[in-house]
């Protein structure tokens, strides 16, 4: 892998993002010409102000140089107008158009980028790096052509008035340049791990925040309070320390641009005593001298902040060029997908990429058309494991899955997807409306088919009673709802999708009694005519199952119905008496 070295990533930022903007570019930067060349004027025009001016006393050039110097100045405004405008559009709509890549990559990475890669840090990457980027491509841009064209413009006056002593006064730059490279590779590094420090810091208070609950129950607010003040101070100590090697640049070009000064003004008045040059071109020389100083000194600062937003976009670039390992691949057979009758498991075995063994191993099942399925085991036998192995959220190592004899690596995500509906113990509602929460992936839905999903799942009655009804905003995840009204909307859009698959993990297992039997009710009336795969904590809620498969350590320990297994399983057996001793006692 080829090292991203400064370079390789400014031409890959020029090449995507900069190149497509030539046209502005090119507008701006013959605004930038004007400014900088005007600059140039302004240093020249010291010659004749005090040559013809004040020492010959023409009192036409008295009326002509104002009205130069006012005519220049206006010039310079508006070039200096457009040329923000233009620049601040290309510097802003590079960013625009990096986010937009960034979370277009971000979601297409399988879940098990984002089981490797905590929220916080992503969100890090999103905001601070991309900040940081924006900074840096605003800034570089915006002032780095300015300001190597304003320096040839005062360097071309300073020649056309003595060549000698412009060689002189620029001799000490080569002498910078090395301490202001090895300074822009500290900053790259300090900046890393700054931004680093800033993931760790969101994902606390993202923790922090989202389970404050549980903070406040455990009395933990000062165990808190404590992490995250060691995230602050190690990002103060982070920036200080950027902010304080960064500083060094100043004084190195103040010291060597002073030198080159005092130079000047020992041999340029030496000249001007001697006779062999007038004070008009002396002073004309050290202003354009003087003011190329400022954007050198401008470059110098330019390149630590071109370092931090290289090191930005490092991280961001990582994030763009992440490619999903689960695909589309084979699309050729997906059209002979009509009327599917079963699901099929062939030898699949499966691990997590954080995991040294097997969570599935061997795995041969069959789920046929219409029939409800039953998975049970020990917590961490990997029933949930299987269930998300069908819509490809993970895919396994060996073996293979099949929709009849198509496997499901040959049928487009989407359209595998959507055929069907995964209602589980975590449900994910979005800061919205119930509407908004419930229509969540379904195209084209009438408001009368959403008001049917409501009622289906028994959620008609609390949304009515709700302030705003199907308009009601129910916060971050469903906050401002009870447990068992999060599940009934997460049901309800199960029915508004209407695929003829289910897949049910756990989805009462959270909740009361009373609740669980409603929530069930529901369930049952989503599961008529349709194929369903259920994972059962209660083991009460299957009991009616076509078929119970029972996992144990990733393996298909036995499978039948209820009354067989009670009869032959002795794993299914411990789990229903762990559970319903006194019944289990009469059924014996």
């Amino acid at each position: 892998m080829k090292k991203n070295t400064t370079e390789r990533l400014l031409k890959r930022l020029i090449k995507n993002y900069v190149a497509k903007h030539k046209i502005k570019l090119i507008i701006a930067l013959g605004c930038m010409i004007i400014v900088s060349a005007s600059t140039a004027i302004h240093a020249w025009m010291m010659q004749p102000v005090l040559d013809d001016i004040f020492l010959n006393k023409d009192s036409k050039m008295l009326i002509l140089l104002p009205l130069l110097i006012l005519f220049i100045a206006v010039t310079k405004g508006m070039a200096s107008y457009f040329q923000s405008i233009y620049m601040n559009f290309i510097g802003f709509r590079i960013v625009a158009d990096i986010q937009s890549e960034m979370f277009s990559s971000i979601i297409k990475c399988d879940l098990s980028y984002f089981n490797d890669l905590n929220t916080g840090t992503l969100v890090s990457r999103f905001l601070a790096d991309v900040g940081s980027l924006t900074r840096g491509v605003h800034t570089v841009i915006t002032n780095i052509i300015k300001d190597f064209l304003t320096i040839f413009f005062l360097v071309g006056v300073m020649f056309y008035h003595d060549w000698k002593l412009a060689i002189l006064a620029f001799v000490v730059f080569p002498i910078s340049i090395l301490p202001i490279v090895k300074i822009g590779k500290k900053i790259r590094k300090i900046s890393t791990q700054t931004q680093v420090g800033f993931g760790e810091l969101t994902s606390k208070l993202s923790q922090t925040f989202s389970g404050i609950k549980t903070v406040k129950s455990f009395n933990a607010q000062a165990f808190e309070k404590n992490r995250v003040d060691d995230s602050i101070e190690n990002i103060f100590k982070l920036t200080f320390k950027s902010n304080k090697i960064s500083s060094i640049a100043r004084p190195l070009m103040e010291t060597l641009g002073g030198l080159a000064i005092a130079f000047v003004i020992w041999i340029g008045g030496s000249q001007v005593i001697e006779g062999t040059t007038t004070p008009g071109t002396f002073f004309s020389f050290i202003t354009a001298l003087l003011m190329a100083y400022q954007p050198v000194k401008s470059l110098a600062s330019l390149n630590a902040t071109l370092q931090t937003a290289m090191a930005s976009a490092e991280r961001v670039f990582s994030i763009i060029d992440t490619k999903p390992k689960i695909k589309d691949q084979d699309l050729t057979k997906e059209e002979k997908l009509k009327n599917i009758r079963e699901i099929r498991f062939s030898k699949v075995f499966f691990k997590y990429n954080n995991s040294q063994d097997d969570i599935i191993k061997n795995c041969n099942i069959r789920i046929t058309k219409g029939k409800k399925i039953a998975l049970v085991g020990h917590s961490g036998a990997g029933k949930s494991s299987l269930l998300n192995l069908i819509p490809r959220f993970y895919e396994p190592y060996k073996g293979d899955i099949f929709l009849d004899d198509i496997n499901i690596k040959d049928i487009k995500l989407e359209k595998l997807r959507n055929l069907f509906s995964v209602v589980s113990q975590d449900i994910n509602l979005f800061d919205g409306t119930v509407n908004f929460n419930i229509s969540y992936g379904s195209k084209k839905k009438s408001y009368e088919e959403i008001l049917n999903a409501l009622r289906d799942s028994g959620s008609e009655e609390f949304v009515n009673s709700l302030p705003h009804g199907i308009d009601t905003e129910i916060g971050e995840n469903g906050v401002k709802l009870s447990g068992g009204q999060r599940q009934r909307i997460a049901i309800a859009r199960a029915f508004l999708k209407n695929a003829p698959f289910l897949l049910l993990d756990e989805a009462t297992s959270s909740l009361d009694s009373k609740s669980e039997k409603k929530i069930q009710v529901a369930l049952n009336k989503l599961m008529k005519d349709r194929t369903s795969l259920i994972i059962a904590h209660r083991l009460s809620t299957i009991n009616d199952a076509d078929k119970i498969i029972v996992i144990d350590n990733g393996m298909i320990s036995d499978s039948g119905t209820h009354i067989q297994l009670m009869k032959k399983s002795k794993l299914y057996k411990n789990l229903y008496k762990l559970q319903f001793k006194e019944n289990a006692k009469k059924i014996i």
